[in-house]
């Protein structure tokens, strides 16, 4: 006899079985793995409490889609976090599984009674189902990268916002970093590098070093500074002397400032 055991509730035609309708059940079979890599919007939560998302044996359901939009129409919005089982337990699955429920409450993705995942409201995670019977779990696949509408990402512990047009840091970088963005209010706009030869290297559209910080050092390199006409500009004016003639002019003045003392003083 036909059984339905696959992670997509396919029908599995038993043999000697279907005589003349193989063609049916094999065209259903194709709509629901064309289902299986689509999208659908699922209105899960008619009243406010917890509810069941099941996907049927050779059945149309959007607990099937890959992407799946969990809505609700329970007046007034779902009043606090609800649970979202989807069922059967045995199937292994990957969901992309959004909650535009209203209420503002977050919704929790169950398949039995190990892990879950918890998703915020309005926000969109990447979820993979085990399909380990009773004991089954939910697994964040992505969970160190959250993303949610307002375009914040938290990834790895570190939170940040990125827009269309600009990327924002809302916390410090670490030493050792090998390279990160990162913001206090003290320090404003903070870069760390580990590098083995730069911490930083600021570059050109060119690929040329424009400005190096050498690894575990506090020096500021400008790396093609002639005197002539490339290097450090003071209010758009190239400074025109090598570092051999400031330092030159900068031993000169101490030199000089020595004579003056041992005129005045003998």
């Amino acid at each position: 006899m036909s059984t339905y055991v696959n992670n997509l509730r396919l029908e599995e035609i038993g043999t000697g079985e279907r005589s003349g309708t193989w063609g049916t059940a094999t065209n259903t079979n194709l709509e629901l793995i064309g289902e299986a890599l689509g999208y659908a919007t699922k209105d899960c939560f008619t009243t406010d409490a917890n509810s069941t998302l099941t996907v049927g044996d050779a059945t149309s359901s959007e607990g099937r889609a890959l992407f799946l939009k969990v809505t609700s129409s329970v007046g007034g919005g779902l009043t606090g976090s609800k649970d979202l089982t989807i069922a059967p337990n045995t199937m292994k699955r990957v969901h992309i599984i959004e909650n535009s429920t209203t209420g503002g409450q977050s919704i929790v993705i169950k398949q039995g009674s190990g892990a879950s995942v918890t998703i915020p409201n309005g926000a969109t995670k990447v979820v993979y189902l085990d399909g380990a019977g009773s004991g089954a779990a939910v697994v964040d696949a992505l969970a160190s990268v959250k993303i949610d509408t307002t375009g914040a990402i938290t990834a790895s512990g570190a939170a940040g916002v990125i827009t269309g047009t600009t990327v924002e840091a809302t916390g410090d970088t670490t030493a050792g970093d090998a390279a990160a963005m990162g913001y206090t209010a003290a320090a404003g706009l903070i870069l760390t590098g580990d590098g083995s030869n730069n911490d930083v290297t600021i570059r050109n559209n060119a690929g040329a070093d424009v400005i190096k910080l050498p690894t575990g050092t506090t020096d500021f390199d400008i790396a093609a500074h002639d005197g002539g006409s490339t290097g450090l500009k003071l209010g758009g004016t190239l400074v025109t002397a090598t570092a051999a003639q400031l330092n030159a002019s900068g031993s000169a003045a101490t030199t000089g400032k020595a004579i003056a003392m041992a005129i005045v003083f003998g």
